[in-house]
């Protein structure tokens, strides 16, 4: 074979591994998307509220983020833990789950394992290190007193911070079999209270500003009702 033919067979066989890299790679994009969306479902499935409850915070994560004015690199990390932060609870039992009157300390210590399950699933995806690193830490509190790790301020990843704030909000207006939810005003003034004791400040101050454009809508998700806070 000549050179300028063995040089133009390699070539071509270069471009041919790059795209088949490529095609591989959006395959894998693509399964991964479908996983995150079927775990949601499985959320949807467990209990009718969480899946719409993810989604909300989702979208509410990203926001947050970029008024914030963290880079958009982070923004698909912290979408998934704002979607998926929950997915540990598919292994505590009903009975604690749904469970209307207060838990027994026994009962909460397992409530409170569900961040590391959860970390434990997001973490065996490629590509979901922060992910689950924000879901495994939305649970701790700004002064140090939260779980799992015990960790204060700038010490808990920022994505955990702004999944604590917009989880606690929605977890507070929506209406759960353990209790009935409250008015758009009450949550807000117990995020505000919480600030710098349970919440990051620039957090609360943030979403507090979306959540008082938008309270009329969420709460119709919710099935709240709006006029409660007039």
């Amino acid at each position: 074979m000549a050179s300028s033919e063995q040089e133009r067979w390699a070539g071509s066989s270069d471009i041919t591994s790059v795209f088949r890299v490529k095609e591989l790679e959006e395959q894998q994009r693509t399964l991964l998307k479908s996983v995150i969306c079927a775990f949601n479902q499985l959320l949807d499935l467990r209990d009718l509220n969480t899946g719409i409850h993810s989604t909300r915070l989702a979208e509410w994560a990203v926001r947050v983020a970029r008024s914030l004015e963290i880079g958009e690199e982070d923004f698909y990390q912290l979408e998934v833990a704002a979607l998926l932060h929950d997915i540990g609870k598919i292994g505590i039992p009903d009975a604690i789950l749904k469970k209307e009157g207060k838990l027994t300390d026994e009962e909460r210590a397992l409530m409170n394992k569900h961040p590391e399950y959860s970390w434990s699933i997001l973490r065996l995806f490629p590509g979901l290190d922060k992910a689950s690193l924000y879901a495994l830490h939305h649970h701790e509190r700004y002064d140090g007193r939260g779980y799992p790790g015990g960790l204060k301020a700038e010490e808990i990843p920022m994505g955990s911070r702004i999944v604590s704030v917009i989880d606690a909000y929605d977890a507070m207006i929506s209406h759960r079999c353990y209790h009935k939810g409250l008015p758009h005003e009450e949550a807000v003034c117990r995020l505000i209270a919480g600030s710098g004791i349970q919440f990051d400040p620039l957090v609360v101050q943030a979403f507090v500003k979306i959540a008082e454009r938008e309270f009329a809508d969420v709460f119709a998700a919710t099935d709240s009702s709006p006029a409660a806070v007039i």
